[in-house]
């Protein structure tokens, strides 16, 4: 049996943008196993905004979402598709004309398209939902649900895959959970409560979810003689050095449990959550123990500030420095390109960056396809110096258009792992 998931949903229409991503950010960060985001408002300008939302979450979390929407056309699928999201969810009741559906089960395959369906309004077999898989969608989200015997019997012998979504107020998660077809359970029960919580619980009755659980044992750890660990804490995705604390047994396995960075304060003698007070907390995504188990290294996704001064790191104070060439291929690129977006925010007279933004798209799409003939021409080339030059020459006109055009490499590397699946 696969791995079970939580994925909470939020239903976007008649929300605020800023609402939206909020909590996603938060379901992100505590727990959720994916996203469930739509709105299917039918009119243009709602279709736009809701996408842009979309996007702008992406930006921000870090684990897979789906999107349900209004689709009319081929291109309303692949907008939704190309905002990042795993799969589109199309409702039952708002299918689009049959050549289109054609059109958009060629182009992304079973395996990115959904059917919603209520239950309530229109009861399916197992016939009737392996019709749905037969014309193209690998997923049935079923909703308003009843878990009676016919329903069993239909989903037990669907061969397409079941996902629910429900409040979960008359409904158990295990219940759901023990029908073999159904990988995941799409519910707001969540906005208010705590994900990991419930993922215990269902652990304990042998539900296979996602939770964190310490591969060592803490009394393996080799303490200091206060009975503490030291810990130091990078950032997740940039792997900066944010800060340095202690943890004991409790705070250890409190972080375990609530995924939140819980350390032991030595000058106050107590547990210290961080960020309680301030609120910039700290998301486990990694715990790693070194080769003498006495300290351990924390990946987080950091809240706001880690130091108490506000700034981002607590090691922001230099003590001895010796200039050298900086040639770590992501922070290079990182900071060549903030380089460029700091001039397209502020242009400096006689800088070709801003000559090239002031020029506009056509120009730099010009110098983009120049720059790569070249590349083609260097490369037939046996010495390869040249090819190197034109390589560089290439990425800082790509950069430009990345600026022009509003995608940043986190976008970028974003696309590049989602291929990997």
């Amino acid at each position: 049996m696969s791995r079970k998931k939580l994925i909470p949903f939020i239903n976007a229409e008649n929300e605020a943008s800023a609402s939206v991503i909020r909590l996603a950010d938060r379901y992100s960060c505590e727990g959720a196993d994916g996203l469930y985001l739509y709105n299917f408002t039918g009119d243009e300008t709602s279709r736009e905004e809701f996408l842009a939302t979309v996007r702008a979450i992406e930006k921000e979390i870090d684990i897979p979402f789906i999107v349900g929407i209004y689709v009319e056309r081929f291109e309303d699928a692949k907008k939704a598709l190309y905002t990042g999201a795993e799969r589109v969810v199309i409702r039952k009741a708002l299918l689009p004309a049959e050549k289109e559906m054609e059109k958009i089960v060629s182009r992304f395959g079973r395996e990115r398209l959904v059917i919603e369906i209520d239950m309530k309004a229109d009861f399916q077999t197992a016939e009737r939902l392996d019709a749905f898989y037969d014309r193209g969608f690998g997923a049935a989200m079923l909703k308003h649900i009843d878990t009676t015997k016919s329903f069993s019997d239909a989903i037990c012998q669907t061969k397409i895959e079941v996902l629910i979504t429900d409040g979960l107020v008359r409904i158990d998660f295990a219940d759901i959970f023990s029908y073999e077809n159904v990988p995941a359970v799409l519910t707001n029960y969540f906005e208010e409560k705590d994900i990991y919580k419930a993922k215990r619980s269902l652990k304990k009755q042998g539900i296979d979810v996602e939770v964190f659980e310490s591969l060592i044992d803490f009394s393996d750890f080799k303490l200091m003689e206060n009975g503490l660990i030291p810990v130091i804490v990078q950032d997740y995705r940039t792997d900066e050095v944010l800060m340095m604390a202690y943890m004991n047994e409790t705070s250890y396995k409190k972080t375990i449990e609530t995924g939140r960075m819980t350390y032991y304060s030595r000058s106050r003698q107590k547990l210290w959550l961080k960020g309680e007070t301030s609120g910039h907390f700290q998301y486990v995504k990694r715990l790693m123990l070194d080769c003498d188990n006495d300290t351990i290294l924390a990946k987080v996704r950091q809240i706001g500030a880690a130091c108490h001064t506000g700034k981002r790191s607590c090691f922001f104070q230099e003590l001895a420095k010796k200039d050298y060439v900086a040639t770590n291929p992501l922070t290079v690129l990182t900071e060549d390109y903030e380089l460029i977006a700091e001039r397209k925010r502020n242009p400096k007279e006689g800088s070709y960056t801003n000559y090239l933004f002031e020029k506009g798209i056509d120009k730099i799409l010009k110098k983009c396809g120049e720059e790569a003939s070249e590349i083609i021409i260097a490369a037939k080339n046996p010495e390869k110096e040249e090819l190197k030059y034109e390589i560089a020459d290439f990425l800082y006109h790509m950069m430009v258009l990345m600026a022009e055009c509003g995608l940043d490499w986190n976008d970028i590397t974003k696309e590049l792992v989602n291929r990997r699946k």
